[in-house]
């Protein structure tokens, strides 16, 4: 796996979720080093000549306006993250709380924070030691970004605090001592730029944004396959129907479902043996292709976001001012974009659990499913079968209705009113996180179901190619149900394949497509 390079411009979702989740490294750009060196000396000179400028040689919020002598600057950074670091709530994954780590690294590389190189370097190599802060998911307002949780990270980075170090959880000091690396001491203006920035909504946000488009396009895959199981009507997907609307998700939508069920024995025409399907068929590239939509939006402001610089103030390199540069105090850590696209990212998730819990309901119930088995098992009455299968997606689509109420529309004012607007945005990026899998979970209730389903009329064999790869695919960890039997077992087993993307590989892989 190739090194993960951070110049602050750069970085892409696929980047993010390597260095993440799966332990890429990561290195600074040489001319990244450049510029954060040409801002440090901005920061320095301010100090050196007694400037007053926001954050540097002044307290922070509501004390401003309270000038900090030279000598009491290193005092003023650490007394800054360890009075932040007050989070609170079980750790956030591991996987997070190391993509907090890349993002701070990388937004300063930018060079507009005025963090040392050598700063920004104990970072880096605190990732690719292996070295995780422990960070509480709770306690962030999403402004002045995500002080709290960001705090946690600084104190860890300073030898103080918690960190997960190969599986144990232990004071950081031993940590970064088992670790090879040294605890650093701030300098001017350091803690401000570690803490003051959207890098736990956005680590959050970019994981759960990059498993709900995974988990969009296994729902195409599961659909299918219950289409297949209920002899579903293959004309409602006819491209023109899709094209004479001209919403771009719900077109590729129906081109992927009609490659996912080319070839297929088990797909019907209209009027073949109905006129029309319900709507959680007929309808699947209306409502797939909507929350297509909305994940490729979220995508996209997750992208700029995991590149923006957003601590406070910001400096910008100038020769005609006598310190070298502008320092601006602006607001770039206020997490508003990010706090609407979760919220956005939340209901276009919660909506494939929603429909595809009905589809399950239409494959259980004898009322709706063109003849199969009441609660898809043999001998029923006897064996309860899937009955209670629907409850669990029920369950969770009724929690992602709770979830999905959107945090961006509340705002607590703190700090004594100068913080008056706030964006509860690493909220909106936990509760998107919970829902992305939620739902996902019901798209493997579903998957299970729909193998069940096809499985009962001996049809499998009649599955289009594509369809056929993920069912063999989940029969190989999940059998046919003859007779009851304790299935979490079986959910679990197949929750992992959707997961991993192992079921969208099957079937992408068998159309001749790249998964990710």
């Amino acid at each position: 796996m190739e090194n993960i390079v951070l110049d602050g411009q750069s970085v892409t979702i696929k980047d993010f979720v390597l260095a993440a989740r799966y332990g890429a490294k990561i290195m600074l750009d040489d001319e990244a080093a450049e510029r954060v060196d040409e801002a440090r000396q901005v920061v320095e000179r301010c100090v050196d000549e007694n400037l007053v400028r926001y954050g540097i040689t002044t307290g922070f919020g509501k004390f401003c306006d309270v000038v900090i002598s030279k000598e009491d600057n290193a005092a003023l950074q650490k007394n800054l993250i360890m009075s932040h670091a007050v989070g609170v709530g079980e750790p956030l994954p591991i996987e997070a709380a190391r993509g907090m780590l890349v993002l701070r690294a990388n937004a300063l590389a930018h060079g507009n924070s005025g963090a040392r190189l050598s700063t920004i370097q104990a970072l880096v190599n605190m990732l690719n030691a292996g070295v995780v802060p422990v960070v509480p998911e709770k306690g962030s307002l999403g402004a002045s970004g995500d002080l709290a949780p960001l705090s946690h990270v600084a104190i860890a980075l300073c030898g103080m605090g918690e960190c997960f170090y190969k599986g144990t959880r232990m004071p950081s000091s031993d940590a970064l001592s088992a670790a090879g690396l040294t605890p650093i001491v701030l300098s001017a203006k350091e803690g401000l730029s570690l803490i003051n920035g959207t890098q736990c909504m956005t680590s959050v946000g970019a994981l759960a944004v990059w498993d709900a488009w995974k988990l969009v396009r296994t729902a195409d895959v599961a659909a299918a396959l219950t289409s297949q199981a209920l002899r579903g009507i293959t004309d409602a997907y006819d491209p023109r129907v899709h094209e004479a609307r001209g919403q771009a998700g719900q077109i590729d939508c129906a081109e992927n479902l009609l490659a996912l069920l080319e070839g297929s024995e088990l797909s019907t025409r209209q009027g073949q043996e109905r006129v029309q399907d319900a709507y959680t068929l007929r309808c699947i590239p209306q409502i797939h292709g909507a929350s297509r939509d909305a994940i490729g939006y979220v995508w996209d402001i997750v992208s700029r976001e995991l590149n923006a610089v957003t601590d406070n103030p910001l400096i910008f390199i100038n020769p005609d001012d006598a310190s070298g540069g502008d320092i601006i105090s602006g607001g770039n850590f206020h997490g508003q974009p990010v706090a609407l696209a979760m919220d956005f990212l939340g209901i276009a998730a919660a909506e494939l659990a929603n429909v595809s819990e009905r589809r399950i309901e239409r494959l259980v119930n004898p009322a709706l499913s063109n003849g199969l088995p009441a609660f898809l098992v043999q001998d029923g009455g006897l064996n309860s079968g899937f009955m209670i299968i629907q409850y669990t997606a029920a369950s969770l689509v009724s929690e992602n209705k709770v979830l999905a109420h959107p945090a961006s529309v509340d705002s607590i004012p703190s700090s004594a009113n100068q913080e008056d607007h706030v964006s509860m945005g690493t909220i909106a990026a936990r509760k998107a996180r919970q829902i992305v899998d939620n739902a996902r979970t019901v798209i493997a209730l579903e998957l299970l179901s729909a193998c069940q389903a096809i499985d009962l009329a001996g049809s499998a064999n009649k599955l289009s190619e594509p369809t056929k790869a993920a069912y063999r695919l989940i029969r190989s960890v999940a059998p046919m149900v003859k007779e009851d039997r304790i299935m979490y077992q079986d959910i679990q087993a197949v929750l992992a394949l959707v997961a991993d993307g192992a079921v969208l590989r099957a079937a992408e892989e068998s159309l001749g497509r790249e998964a990710d």
